[in-house]
C-alpha cells in the first residue's frame, strides 16, 4: 500500500508533524508514504524546464524525487512494473511491462506478432543513449547489444525488436 500524503510547499522536503505520523502509521503497515504537494504540481505545470528545477531547488527537494513521480515509482514497484521504449525517426514510446519479463513477452506488449515471430531485441541501455546522443553513435562505440529469447529486459532498456511472421 502506498499513503500519499499532501502538504503545503515549504513542507515537501522534510514532511510535516502530520505527515511524520502518518509515516510511522505506514510504517507498521509495511506500507510507503509519498509526500506530495498538489499546489507544487499546479505551479509546475506552468513552469519552463529550467524554472521547474529552480524551483524545486528552492523547496530541498529533486524534480525525480518529489511528488507525482515519486508516487509513480513507488506505485511501479509496488506492482513489479518497469519501462522499456522504442524509439524510431519519428516517434518515441515508453512500455510498461512486468519486471523479469523476457525480450519477446515484453515485444508481445507492442503487437502478438512480435512475439511470435521474435528474433532478436537490438538493445541499448537508455543511459548509453543519451550519453552518446544517438543511436548511431552509440553502434560506433559498441554499445549496442543483439539480445535473445532468454534476455530479461532491464528498466529504460531502448529496444528495436527483430521479427518474422
Amino acid at each position: 500500500m502506498i499513503y500519499a500524503a499532501n502538504v503545503a510547499d515549504g513542507d515537501l522536503a522534510e514532511g510535516n508533524d502530520m505527515s511524520r505520523r502518518l509515516k510511522e502509521h505506514a510504517d507498521k503497515e509495511g506500507a510507503n508514504l509519498v509526500l506530495v504537494s498538489a499546489q507544487v504540481e499546479a505551479e509546475l505545470v506552468e513552469l519552463e524546464d529550467e524554472d521547474k528545477l529552480d524551483f524545486l531547488e528552492a523547496l530541498g527537494v529533486s524534480l525525480e524525487n518529489c511528488g507525482l513521480r515519486a508516487l509513480v515509482r513507488e506505485a511501479y514497484d509496488i506492482l513489479a512494473l518497469q519501462t522499456y521504449y522504442t524509439s524510431g525517426p519519428t516517434e518515441t514510446r515508453a512500455w510498461t511491462i512486468g519486471k523479469g519479463w523476457t525480450a519477446p513477452k515484453a515485444a508481445g506488449v507492442i503487437h502478438g506478432d512480435f512475439e511470435r515471430g521474435f528474433i532478436r531485441a537490438e538493445t541499448i541501455t537508455y543511459d548509453d543513449l543519451v550519453e552518446c546522443g544517438s543511436e548511431s553513435a552509440v553502434k560506433a562505440k559498441g554499445l549496442l547489444r543483439s539480445e535473445g529469447k532468454e534476455y530479461v529486459v532491464q528498466e529504460g532498456d531502448v529496444i528495436l525488436f527483430r521479427f518474422n511472421v
